[in-house]
């Protein structure tokens, strides 16, 4: 999330009611989960399994519960007892949650021959362009940001929240929400399909490249980034932070697991499990999704075992 203008750590230090390691004057420009951060971010870690991840990535301001850490040139810390609380209270100071008072809010902008059908939700700060049609049911959630020429069938939410939780085990309730801040961005010429689910960001974008096309009951999960003029088939399930190049074709029922990349027009067959990056260009099937071809030739051998076994028997 980009704050709307530049921040010193000082202001920022005082409204989480931080101790600051390093420059109070330093300026803060947004704040971004791990996945996310760039130069100039606040982003912020309760661990010490990830305080090196944290402290060597791109944020240059860290809020931490400790500050017996080795802080690298040009950081600053901020440290509180609890990161997590000083995170929810910094978004909820930008973007606190508020009940919508109508159906459209009073500061979405609608552009020309945009048809809007009857029960359709439309949030605040949400920006449609032009010759887009939103079919009744839908729902486009606060801070989305919608081309032209998109086609949102019946049914379809954009922009629901993250599924993205703070885990400690030594509390009473295992999983609270990272209160999400983040939006949808849907590029022009998209058509999502009826009954989908486009999480928003954590903290940055979830967007979905031009001229892809969504079908039916299809889940994408925060901060993904889905590239341009993809395919994407009934019930296919992505999972937050997955980078899917320009020109895609995913087929019905696939799972895809978090953070990872699948290569430019790669085709990935039906009810294919996809657990780790996979490179562009080719054919996958299965679970683990491997190539098809080389796949197929597994079975057929597969099959052939209680043959094989029958002669070794008969040896």
């Amino acid at each position: 999330m980009r704050f709307p203008q530049p921040l010193t750590i000082e202001w920022v230090a005082n409204l989480i009611g931080a101790t600051v390691i390093g420059n109070t004057a330093a300026l803060a420009t947004g704040i971004n989960e791990i996945h996310k951060v760039e130069t100039g971010d606040i982003c912020f870690v309760d661990h010490p399994k990830y305080y090196n991840t944290c402290l060597q990535s791109a944020a240059t301001h860290i809020i931490i519960n400790t500050g017996e850490v080795e802080v690298p040139a040009g950081k600053t810390l901020l440290i509180v007892a609890e990161p997590f609380e000083a995170y929810l209270t910094i978004v909820n100071y930008f973007r606190p949650f508020n009940a919508a008072a109508a159906p459209i809010s009073q500061s979405a902008v609608i552009g020309q021959d945009t048809i809007i059908m009857p029960n359709v939700f439309i949030g605040k700060d949400v920006v449609i362009g032009n010759n887009c049609v939103i079919h009744p049911g839908a729902c486009i959630m606060d801070y989305t940001t919608i081309g032209n020429n998109v086609v949102i069938q019946a049914g379809t939410v954009i922009g629901s929240d993250a599924f993205y939780y703070n885990t400690k085990k030594n509390r009473e309730v295992w999983y609270k929400r990272m209160q999400s801040c983040g939006n949808v961005i849907i590029e022009d010429f998209v058509e999502i399909g009826a009954g989908c689910t486009i999480d928003r960001g954590v903290t940055a974008s979830t967007r979905i490249g031009m001229g892809t096309k969504i079908d039916n009951m299809i889940h994408i999960g925060h901060d993904s980034d889905i590239g341009r003029n993809c395919l994407i088939a009934a019930q296919v399930g992505i999972a937050g932070a997955v980078i899917i190049e320009d020109g895609v074709t995913i087929w019905g029922q696939v799972g895809i697991s978090k953070t990872l990349t699948i290569g430019a027009n790669a085709v990935i067959l039906a009810q294919a499990g996809v657990p780790s990056s996979l490179a562009g260009g080719k054919v996958y099937w299965g679970t683990p999704a491997e190539d098809a071809q080389q796949k197929r030739k597994e079975l057929v051998w597969i099959k052939r075992i209680p043959e094989l076994w029958k002669k070794v028997m008969q040896q």
